[in-house]
C-alpha cells in the first residue's frame, strides 16, 4: 500500500487481469471473444491503447507502445509504465472537466479504465475458452459502473445490449448479462 489510492487500486486491478492473461493459452490471442469483432489480442489491443490515449492526453509519457506478439508480456511492460506514470507527484490529483463534470485524472481513470480491466477478465478468458470468477470487490465495480452509466453504457463501442437472465440467476451471471454477455464460455 502506498499513500496513493489510485495507484493502489490499479496495481490490484492490474495484477488481476495480468493473472487472466498469463494463464491464457497462445490460441486464444486469435480466438473470438465475447466482444463483438474482437479476439483475444484485440481485447487487450484495447486496454492498453485506451489507457496510453487517455494518459497522453494528460501528460504522461509512456514511451512507445508494447509490441503485442505476447499480449500478456506487452500488458506487464504497459502496466509497468502505467505504475511510473501515476505515482509521479501530483498527477493523479490533476484537475480537468470530464464529461461528467469535474474530476481529477486519477478519479476518472480509476472510474473508467479500471471498470475496463475487470469486465475485459471476462472476455479474455472467454477467447480461452474458459469462465472467469469474478470476487464480490470485482462485481460491485461492475455494477456500480452500469448504474452510473446508465443507457450510456450500451452506446456505439460500449457494450452489447443488456441480456434476460432467470429471475434466479446469480449475481455474476446477472452482472454479465448487464454488460451484454453471457455466463457461459462456448466449448
Amino acid at each position: 500500500m502506498t499513500d496513493n489510492p489510485i495507484l493502489d487500486t490499479y496495481a490490484q486491478r492490474a495484477a488481476g487481469l495480468q493473472a487472466v492473461l498469463d494463464a491464457t493459452g497462445p490460441a486464444a490471442w486469435d480466438a473470438p471473444s465475447p466482444c463483438d469483432g474482437w479476439s483475444g489480442r484485440d481485447v487487450v489491443a484495447h486496454l492498453v491503447d485506451t489507457q496510453r490515449d487517455y494518459l497522453g492526453r494528460h501528460g504522461a509519457d509512456l514511451g512507445e507502445r508494447p509490441d503485442l506478439t505476447d499480449p500478456a508480456a506487452a500488458w506487464r511492460a504497459h502496466a509497468d509504465r502505467v505504475t511510473v506514470a501515476l505515482a509521479e507527484p501530483g498527477f493523479v490529483d490533476r484537475p480537468f472537466e470530464a464529461m461528467t463534470g469535474p474530476s481529477t485524472v486519477g478519479a476518472t481513470f480509476q472510474m473508467f479504465y479500471g471498470f475496463d480491466m475487470i469486465a475485459h477478465r471476462w472476455d479474455v478468458a472467454a477467447a480461452d475458452g474458459r469462465p472467469h470468477r469474478f470476487t464480490d470487490a470485482d462485481l460491485d465495480v461492475l455494477e456500480g459502473m452500469v448504474a452510473a452509466m446508465g443507457e450510456h453504457m450500451y452506446g456505439d463501442g460500449v457494450c452489447a445490449p443488456p441480456l434476460a437472465v432467470p429471475a434466479d440467476a446469480d449475481r455474476q451471471t446477472r452482472a454479465l448479462a448487464a454488460l451484454g454477455r453471457r455466463a457461459t464460455v462456448p466449448a
